[in-house]
């Protein structure tokens, strides 16, 4: 499984990134700290997995994740943010999966699983 993790925190993206590394079959193919690093990612790389922090700017709900995937075709999106409550609305959104930055680091290996099964 190729991975994007687009995160404005560095330290976020290290900790999912060194999280992710010690897994067989996954390789993180690219950092992004905003979405116009996201989008030269996601064409340049083609990955299968968008880790997206629900909170960077531009989100823009189904039009941008329709954007963001016709850049990398079959791509699944899996949101994160430190906000429970986005949920409903990355979900409505059209997401993947989303896990709350809270959660213990086996809900981000789960939502990975469960991406992987579809």
């Amino acid at each position: 499984m190729r991975i994007v993790i687009a995160d404005d925190q560095p330290q976020v993206r290290s900790a999912v990134r060194l999280l992710l590394e010690a897994l067989p079959d996954i390789s993180i193919v690219g950092e992004a700290r905003d979405m116009g690093e996201a989008v030269a990612l996601l064409c340049q790389e083609q990955p299968d997995v968008l880790l997206l922090d629900w909170e960077l700017p531009m989100i823009g709900g189904p039009d941008e994740l329709s954007a963001l995937r016709r850049c990398a075709p079959g791509l699944m999106v899996l949101a994160l943010s430190s906000r429970s409550e986005a949920r409903r609305q990355a979900l409505d959104a059209g997401v993947e999966g989303f896990v709350s930055k809270g959660d213990p680091p086996e809900s981000l290996l789960t939502a990975l699983a469960e991406a992987a099964a579809r």
